[in-house]
């Protein structure tokens, strides 16, 4: 009797056991299990490459070996390692780690034998700082779109970006750097190689980033390594185009500058430094550096996009309204035309009136302005944006669609915040930040605020005091997405009329907001075409 009751026990057990399994999926690795979310299945923390760790720290992602049985793919893997530079990121992994290489997948396939679009997105910060398991970038919504979407990790800071000879001299292409980038064209060949165990049509791949991971989807398009595994591109507030591309010799320059701060005699030494010492002692504000390493970068991505050496792929590409403040550039004086002179003539020298007349800086109120907001945000990243868009409708011969998101977000729920110049958030009274004024004329979408109404992930970010017209606008941005990554065309029912610009004598742009609409705006595009004669405008 007892045994009989025992062996009851165990065929409950073993039904029970299976009734809470999750949906499988078999990679060309192993087996995974992921969790069902309200119908739509997520893999989290897939890994796509070997641990960056140990002698694998700078150098190209390794590859990934097999594991035995089934991997619990339930949660996010480690965020990359990073300071906090930026005050409006939140994350979902439980910890940050040089261990980084993860990969999320979200899929609205049953059966996961459907062959649906893909889309990989590419998270912002400043190629320092930013993590696939950010909650805005969720694709949960891109998933009830009919859509399998993945946020991908890759290495940021000095993880991900350093150059030196040692390093140059342990590779047969005999450069080094750019690590984080060979990271994201790592990731895109797992998924070209393994999202159809999800329900995904590798041959239906759409890249997309913001910032950092708008500037990463310009850089993909141009690097070998993503050769014939990209459909389609969209890429908000960022590109590589018009930018200083470093050499290998002056990155391998720093590279040897920044060991002997850190007081170490050789990469051999640096491997051996922890994880958590490293970015200690290297933690910087800005943009990380990238260079022309031989590999993921074969000529100047710039001069790429000029020849036509690019993957002729369909483009939707846009930026913000308020890129950057012009309070970034007036050195804490006053907003005044004479105060705002120097940070014009920095950049455009004994050209500097002809700029100001292109802008419209005319008089000391234009400074905080629309006029000195569109310099700031040149400056800052929305020329080089324009660029990007520019020469692939150029040389591409592939429809490239152009938005220009205005929407403002609406009042922080908190009032001991304030927000940051360039999308972040801080509180009030931090001396070491600066903050955006409180615009007379002027009101804007600041640098980042696109991404949860292009997502539809607005409640995630509860900083906000989200409105009905904001949800309004979400849901054109997220259905412009979800239509171009199904069909390389935005446009559809109930959605103001959209069109290409290649091949536009009259190029236009799609007004993003409550009531979008197309516009030609001729003082702008004559305004960009003239800061093409500053082949590098913009900091580098």
């Amino acid at each position: 009797m007892k045994k009989m009751m025992f062996l009851i026990a165990c065929v409950l057990c073993a039904v029970a056991g299976y009734a809470q399994q999750g949906p499988l999926a078999t990679t060309q690795y192993g087996v995974l299990e992921g969790v069902c979310e309200s119908g739509v299945n997520v893999f989290k923390g897939v890994p796509f490459a070997a641990p960056p760790v140990g002698e694998n720290r700078w150098r190209a992602p390794q590859p990934l070996q097999s594991w035995q049985g089934v991997r619990s793919a339930k949660k996010f893997g480690n965020d990359p390692m990073q300071g906090n530079p930026f005050g409006d990121m939140g994350f979902d992994a439980e910890k940050k780690s040089e261990d980084c290489l993860y990969l999320n997948i979200w899929t609205p396939s049953k059966t996961l034998t459907d062959r649906l679009p893909v889309v990989i997105y590419f998270n912002g910060g400043g190629l320092i700082a930013g993590s696939g398991s950010e909650p805005r970038y969720s694709g949960r919504q891109m998933a009830r779109h009919g859509i399998v979407a993945v946020t991908a990790n890759y290495r940021e800071g000095i993880f991900g970006f350093f150059s030196h000879p040692q390093l140059s001299k342990e590779t047969s292409y005999k450069g080094s750097g750019n690590y984080g980038f060979m990271d994201q064209a790592a990731a895109i060949k797992w998924v070209y190689e393994n999202i159809a165990a999800f329900g995904g049509d590798p041959k239906q791949i759409t890249i997309v980033g913001e910032s950092a991971g708008s500037m990463s989807v310009s850089a993909l398009l141009v690097s070998p390594l993503t050769r014939g595994m990209i459909a389609r591109a969209m890429a908000s507030s960022g590109a590589v185009c018009g930018r200083r591309l470093f050499s290998l010799k002056d990155a391998e320059k720093q590279g040897v500058e920044k060991l002997k701060e850190l007081g170490l005699k050789n990469i051999a030494d640096a491997r051996k430094m922890s994880a958590d010492e490293l970015l200690a002692k290297t933690q910087s504000g800005g943009l990380a550096s990238y260079c022309l390493d031989g590999y993921f970068f074969t000529e100047d991505p710039t001069d790429a996009y000029l020849n036509g050496h690019q993957q002729k792929v369909p483009l939707l590409v846009g930026r913000n309204s308020l890129e950057m403040s012009p309070q970034a550039y007036l050195g804490g004086k006053a907003p005044t035309l004479e105060n705002f002179r120097p940070a014009l003539e920095a950049t455009f020298g004994d050209k500097t009136d002809e700029a100001m007349r292109m802008y419209g800086l005319n008089t000391d109120r234009d400074v905080l302005g629309k006029p000195g907001v569109d310099f700031a945000s040149d400056q800052f990243i929305a020329y080089g944006t324009w660029l990007f868009g520019y020469l692939h409708a150029k040389t591409s011969g592939q429809p490239v669609y152009r938005y220009y998101f205005s929407r403002p977000r609406p009042a922080m729920r908190n009032n001991e915040l304030v927000a940051g110049l360039a999308g972040g958030v801080q509180k009030k009274g931090d001396g070491d930040v600066m903050t955006i004024p409180e615009y007379d004329e002027f009101k804007g979408a600041v640098h980042s605020a696109d991404i949860e109404y292009a997502m539809g992930t607005l409640p995630t970010n509860r900083v906000y005091d989200w409105q009905p017209d904001d949800y309004r606008v979400s849901d054109q941005f997220i259905n412009y997405y979800a239509n171009f990554i199904k069909t390389g065309n935005p446009n559809g029912l109930g959605l103001a009329d959209w069109t290409s610009i290649t091949g536009k004598e009259r190029p236009t742009q799609l007004i993003l907001d409550v009531d979008s609409h197309e516009e030609y705006d001729p003082a702008f595009e004559q305004r960009n075409l003239w800061l093409m004669q500053f082949k590098c405008f913009g900091s580098r």
